[in-house]
């Protein structure tokens, strides 16, 4: 057998990506023996385990550790194959997932890449709210956009833009309870901020002047509901910046008190350069620069 064997790799790779047997059975559509016997084969040819097989899991071995690299490089190289074969100079096609935050996913990335999708039709785009915890060379993503950019990993990081923030509220919750003109002034307002149990990334922190200030809370871990929740009058809130300028109902209350956060684009160094993954990086960040003026309207 050649130990290089694609089907066996797919199956080693599906294995380490999903810690079980029998989860990585059910995203290659097979059966669990087949994953068995294949790893078996792998195994054998290596002469090594490349797990540790326990009823919890399967956890990589020493040998998988080093075999997970190249295995990687190997699915790389026959997705480019793929992907040059499809494209001959043509359409870009295949699926891309991407990873952002909810409230940049709807308020903005959904039109620019629909706009994309539109352009190439065997396209496919799948964006996903970003999770606490991810894994580009695991496949959960092939490009994210985070705020804290991760310090060690073979990731390519991409600054697409500053952005800001500032406090809102609707103008009929400012006509019933009157306009709070300093923090201290919050004693006599509901508050809405997010749940910090929820809050993925250190950058998030933003609203803990505003909570220690308010009378009472309201609390709303996605950033679409908070905005929603601002909206209807629940309370005053922190706002992106950008997400508001349809929004006429919405007023921006103490000036002074503003934000400034960044946007980073993650991308696997191995996969970066698949035509779908780069026709859809390249739009991103041609976007973000060009709009960079809506996402700091205050400069």
């Amino acid at each position: 057998m050649n130990v290089l064997d694609w089907d066996h790799l797919r199956v080693f790779l599906a294995v380490a990506r999903q810690g079980q047997m029998l989860a990585a059975a059910r995203s290659l559509g097979v059966n669990h023996a087949t994953i068995a016997r294949r790893l078996d084969a792998l195994e054998d040819a290596l002469g090594a385990p490349l797990f540790d097989r326990r009823p919890t899991g399967s956890l990589l071995t020493e040998a998988g550790e080093r075999l997970l690299p190249a295995a990687e490089r190997v699915e790389t190289e026959i997705l480019g194959i793929v992907d040059q074969s499809r494209a001959e100079g043509a359409s870009v096609s295949g699926t891309v997932r991407i990873g952002a935050p909810d409230g940049l996913g709807t308020m903005f990335l959904a039109a620019e890449l629909g706009l994309l999708q539109r352009d190439h039709p065997a396209l496919v785009v799948e964006l996903v709210p970003l999770p606490r915890n991810f894994s580009l060379s695991k496949r959960e993503a092939d490009l994210a956009i985070c705020l804290d950019p991760p310090a060690e990993g073979r990731l390519l990081v991409t600054r697409l833009t500053d952005y800001s923030l500032g406090v809102y509220a609707a103008r009929s919750y400012l006509a019933q309870h009157g306009t709070p003109e300093t923090l201290a002034d919050l004693d006599a307002h509901t508050v809405v901020t997010g749940v910090e149990d929820y809050a993925y990334a250190p950058s998030l922190d933003y609203g803990l002047e505003l909570v220690e200030q308010a009378g009472r809370l309201f609390r709303c871990a996605g950033v679409m509901g908070q905005m929603q929740a601002v909206r209807a009058g629940v309370g005053i809130g922190i706002l992106h910046d950008f997400a508001v300028g349809a929004m006429p109902e919405l007023v921006r209350i103490m000036p002074a008190i503003t934000w400034r956060r960044s946007y980073h684009l993650l991308a696997h160094p191995d996969s970066h350069a698949l035509a779908r993954i780069a026709a859809c990086r390249n739009v991103m960040v041609r976007r973000f620069r060009e709009e960079r003026a809506r996402f700091l309207p205050f400069g």
